[in-house]
């Protein structure tokens, strides 16, 4: 299937994780890629995985002088954009009671308004009916302890979604928002738990999911991929949950 034939996507985060998965589907499907994140070497790695049609871009989504300047760096690449994938974020997992205004400035930072000015400075290059997906958490809709500020970060992307959409419609841009649950990503070693802590909180959280496993970043890809593609046209202003029962169960 070639969903993505002669299609541009852009996918911030997208040498790692979910993004780098996500990636992988779009090229296999036909797209052109570019992939961004914070380290030169991460990038230049994952885009040699990819192939000839990736292109990697070094740029901090918790940076507003990255961002002002990425529009100018994919037209070195694509004179237009037919889906962005917002995917980079940061979650600290600390406690309410130890959150310093340093944490929680840069979960907001890269998670919120990362996300929104890099859309900002992104949609003049974005085609008229072409596809903006943001990537949530089910920590929206399930309590997870020591994610207070994460949480609220991805509750603001759900509420993005749907009011961008609304405000987009007349461009025809499609808006909408996956909501994973806990997925095997390098997310889980960043979140600052000392490593002896490690084992008892993914084990915790996997308790926490119905199915009793973390999901994959193939599965959450191919959420993404589905949303990014025309198959999901009636599709506006939402959010999929993919959280093993999270939220429902």
């Amino acid at each position: 299937m070639q969903r993505f034939m002669n299609k541009v996507a852009l996918i911030t985060g997208g040498n790692s994780g979910i993004g780098f998965a996500t990636a992988q589907r779009f090229i296999a499907e036909g797209a052109q890629v570019l992939i961004t994140g914070r380290k030169a070497n991460a990038v230049n790695e994952a885009v040699a995985q990819l192939g000839n049609n990736a292109v990697g871009l070094v740029s901090d989504t918790g940076k507003m002088a990255d961002i002002s300047q990425l529009a100018e760096a994919v037209r070195a690449h694509h004179d237009h954009l037919d889906v962005l994938f917002i995917n980079a974020g940061v979650s600290l997992g600390v406690p309410i009671t130890q959150v310093s205004e340093a944490q929680y400035d840069t979960q907001f930072d890269i998670n919120v308004k990362g996300a929104y000015f890099t859309i900002q400075q992104l949609l003049p290059l974005m085609r008229d009916g072409s596809v903006i997906v943001l990537n949530a958490s089910a920590t929206v809709h399930r309590g997870f302890p020591g994610n207070s500020v994460y949480a609220a970060t991805k509750a603001a992307l759900v509420a993005l979604a749907r009011t961008l959409s609304a405000e987009l419609l007349d461009r025809r841009i499609r808006v909408n928002a996956i909501s994973p649950g806990p997925v095997t990503t390098p997310l889980y070693t960043k979140m600052g738990i000392r490593e002896e802590h490690r084992e008892a909180t993914l084990h915790a959280y996997t308790n926490m999911v119905p199915v009793k496993r973390f999901g994959t970043p193939e599965e959450i890809a191919s959420i993404a991929t589905f949303l990014a593609s025309d198959e999901s046209s009636f599709i506006v202003g939402e959010e999929i949950i993919a959280g093993g029962g999270i939220g429902t169960l």
